[in-house]
């Protein structure tokens, strides 16, 4: 049996990818990335796929028996095209079973709506495509706040637009594992889950880290057109215009779903602080 990684150079396939190998070994395990050097370090079969080139995916899922479409980072008018380029690849060469990489968040109300709208439709898409399917779709990463430490206790403080929203984190090591169950076991045929942990605040989030980290921070709330125009001034007009919109709808609730992590994967979600402590364990701050 060969499965197949997209997007493999990237952290989330490359999670996926280290946890199939503990499962099937990587002799069965193929990475697909766009600049192929970049996944060389993964120690499994590498070959070329560009999301925009449909004829890359034609040559890549040769001989592959399941395919997990990990979601492209392109703007949400250009990803349901690329995502359709695996999809009907993946249908021409006698794919059998393909698991795509989606998201929790609001549909409509925020500036990451369209993003999760154009997750929607490639979710369409997947369950239209004749071929047997699960869908995950996943927490924030916990990963990005703690590499983002030092700028917090430089600063004092977490801040952004949340309030008191609440949030189902996960991490990209805690879907690997998700993932790797969903590609190998059958019976998650035709099933869509919330890869999230515990629901948490901004504020129990701060708690978790000055625990781990023995830091003092606390959490600022800022109004959404406040926080996007600071966020817009860091990171450019459309990061920082998607970043606000991911905290915009965790303050309206977008974000704390019912975790279907134990029904994927047989195990419960690791907790927050056991997120924060792996990481710590294995970043150590210098």
């Amino acid at each position: 049996m060969k499965i197949a990684v997209t997007s493999a150079s990237g952290q989330l396939g490359a999670a996926i990818v280290k946890a199939l190998v503990k499962e099937i070994g990587k002799e069965n395990v193929i990475a697909i990335a766009r600049t192929t050097e970049k996944a060389k370090h993964l120690g499994v079969e590498v070959r070329k796929g560009d999301y925009t080139k449909r004829e890359d995916f034609d040559q890549a899922l040769k001989g592959v028996d399941k395919v997990l479409l990990v979601s492209g980072m392109d703007e949400p008018s250009k990803r349901i095209q690329q995502h359709r380029n695996v999809i009907e690849a993946a249908k021409q060469n006698g794919v059998k079973k393909i698991v795509y990489t989606s998201i929790v968040g609001d549909e409509v109300n925020t500036a990451f709506s369209p993003v999760v709208q154009s997750n929607r439709q490639t979710e369409e898409d997947v369950r239209k495509s004749g071929l047997d399917w699960v869908i995950g779709r996943n927490g924030i990463y916990i990963e990005p706040d703690l590499e983002y430490i030092d700028t917090y206790v430089k600063e004092g403080e977490i801040r952004n637009c949340a309030g008191n929203g609440k949030c189902g984190y996960t991490s990209r090591e805690a879907l690997g594992f998700a993932y790797a169950q969903m590609l190998l076991d059958d019976k998650h045929k035709g099933n869509t889950y919330n890869l999230v942990g515990e629901a948490i605040t901004q504020s129990q989030l701060a708690t978790a880290i000055n625990h781990v980290y023995k830091t003092n921070l606390k959490y600022t709330a800022v109004p959404v057109e406040e926080y996007k125009k600071e966020r817009q001034a860091a990171l450019g007009d459309f990061i920082g215009t998607i970043i606000a919109g991911i905290y915009e709808g965790i303050k309206d609730g977008a974000n704390d779903v019912p975790s279907d992590y134990e029904k994927a994967t047989g195990q419960q979600h690791p907790s927050p602080l056991a997120m924060i402590e792996n990481y710590q364990q294995n970043h150590p701050r210098k």
